[in-house]
C-alpha cells in the first residue's frame, strides 16, 4: 500500500512543470522574508503562519490541479460562469465585509481564519470561460464579426459590470479587463474593435468625470499623480512615503530588517509596507538590486507561461495560459507603478510577494493550470 501510494505520489510530482513551481515558490519564499521584515516592528506573527500555510495548501491545489484535465472542467463552462454571478453576489449578504478604504471585496465566514477575496478566484473561472467562448466563436463563428464580438462584450459587461457594482474594487475589475483584452488579442479579435473600445471607455470616463459620477477620493487619485504636492499629507501621503522609502535603499539598500520606514513603528513610517507596498520594502532594505530581483523573478514566472501557451496542443490551452500571464503582468507593472508614484492606488498587491493567503493559494491554482497544460504538450514518449 505504502509503496503504491509513493509511485502515485511520484508520478504526481514527475508530471508537474517543476520549473514553474520552483519559480513560484522561490518568489513566495522570498516575498514570506519580506512581509517578516515587514511586520517584525509590532511582532506581529500570525501574518508569517497565514503566509507560510497559504504557501504549502498553494503547492498541494497546485500538484492538484496539475493532474485535472481541462477540458472536462471547460466542458462545464456554464456551472461556472453560473458560480462566478452567485459568488459576487456573496458580497452583498452578511458574509460580506469592508475594507479600509470601504470596497466591499471580502468574504468572512465564521467557519474560515482567514478572509476570501472572491475576484481572486472569479479571475480564474472568468479565464477558463472567457478561452472556452473564444474557442467556440473561433470554429462556429467569425471572432471579428459584430455578434461574435458583442457576445464577448456581454460576457466582460456582465463579470466586471456586477463584480465592480456591488464591491467598488476598481483593481481587481480593470485586472479583468486586461485579461479580455489580451486574451481576444491572441484570439484575432479584430483591431479596430480595440480601437473603438478604448475610445469608447476614454468618451465614458470624461463623462463620469466630468458629471461627479467617479468618487472624488478616486479623482484626487488620479489627479496627485500630476501634481505630487497635491496633498502629500493626505492622498499622496502612501506614494510620497514610497518614493522616500525607494530612494532611501539606493543600489544596494540598507539591509534587511534595517530599513528606516520599514522597522519603524512611527505613523509616519510607510504604511501598508506588508501588502500593497512591499515593492517598497524591498526597495528599501535591498536596494536597486532587490527590486530588479523581484522584477526578473516574476518576469521568468510569466516569461514560462507564455512559452507553455505558445507550445499548447488547443486554442483553449493557449488561451488559458495567456490569460493568466495578462493576469499576473497587470497586476505586477500596476503594484510597481503604484509604489513608484506614476500610477494610482488601486488595491492591486505584487503577485506572490505582498501578504495575502487567499491570494496565494489562487495564484497556485492558476499556475496549476498552466502546469497541466505543459503536461499534455509532451511527446506521449515522455509522459
Amino acid at each position: 500500500m505504502f509503496k503504491r501510494l509513493k509511485e502515485t505520489i511520484l508520478e504526481i510530482i514527475q508530471q508537474a512543470d517543476l520549473i514553474l513551481l520552483g519559480l513560484c515558490c522561490a518568489a513566495s519564499v522570498f516575498g514570506i522574508a519580506m512581509i517578516y521584515s515587514a511586520t517584525r516592528y509590532n511582532n506581529d506573527n500570525r501574518k508569517i503562519i497565514v503566509q507560510t500555510a497559504a504557501l504549502l495548501i498553494g503547492i498541494v491545489v497546485y500538484f492538484g490541479i496539475s493532474m485535472i484535465d481541462l477540458e472536462m472542467l471547460i466542458k462545464r463552462w456554464k456551472w461556472i460562469a453560473a458560480f462566478d454571478v452567485l459568488f459576487i453576489l456573496l458580497l452583498k449578504t452578511p458574509f460580506g465585509v469592508s475594507d479600509d478604504t470601504g470596497n466591499t471585496a471580502w468574504l468572512k465566514f465564521p467557519f474560515l481564519p482567514v478572509s476570501i477575496g472572491p475576484a481572486e478566484v472569479v479571475k480564474i473561472t472568468f479565464i477558463i470561460v472567457l478561452a472556452r467562448q473564444l474557442q467556440y466563436l473561433q470554429e462556429q463563428r467569425d471572432l471579428k464579426s459584430i455578434p461574435s464580438v458583442g457576445m464577448l462584450a456581454g460576457h466582460l459587461v456582465l463579470v466586471v459590470g456586477l463584480y465592480a457594482a456591488i464591491s467598488g474594487d476598481m483593481g481587481s475589475a480593470l485586472v479583468l479587463i486586461f485579461i479580455f483584452a489580451c486574451m481576444c488579442f491572441v484570439a484575432g479579435v479584430a483591431k479596430r474593435w480595440f480601437v473603438l473600445g478604448l475610445l469608447g471607455g476614454g468618451f465614458a470616463f470624461y463623462v463620469l468625470w466630468e458629471t461627479d459620477k467617479i468618487n472624488p477620493y478616486m479623482k484626487d487619485r488620479f489627479l496627485t499623480l500630476f501634481d505630487h504636492n497635491m496633498d502629500p499629507l493626505g492622498i499622496g501621503w502612501q506614494q510620497t512615503r514610497s518614493l522616500l522609502a525607494l530612494g532611501g535603499g539606493k543600489l544596494t539598500g540598507q539591509g534587511l530588517f534595517n530599513g528606516t520606514q520599514t522597522q519603524s513603528a512611527s505613523a509616519w513610517s510607510l504604511p501598508a509596507r506588508h501588502t500593497d507596498f512591499i515593492f517598497s520594502v524591498i526597495g528599501e532594505e535591498l536596494g536597486l538590486l532587490g527590486c530588479l530581483l523581484t522584477i526578473l523573478l516574476l518576469a521568468a514566472i510569466i516569461f514560462r507561461c507564455v512559452l507553455i501557451a505558445r507550445h499548447a496542443q488547443t486554442k483553449t490551452d493557449m488561451y488559458i495560459c495567456v490569460g493568466v500571464a495578462a493576469m499576473l503582468i497587470f497586476q505586477t507593472i500596476s503594484n510597481i507603478g503604484m509604489c513608484l508614484f506614476v500610477m494610482p492606488v488601486i488595491g492591486l498587491t505584487l503577485p506572490f510577494i505582498s501578504y495575502g493567503g487567499s491570494s496565494i493559494v489562487t495564484l497556485f491554482a492558476a499556475m496549476g493550470m498552466v502546469s497541466g497544460i505543459q503536461k499534455r504538450t509532451r511527446p506521449e514518449w515522455l509522459r
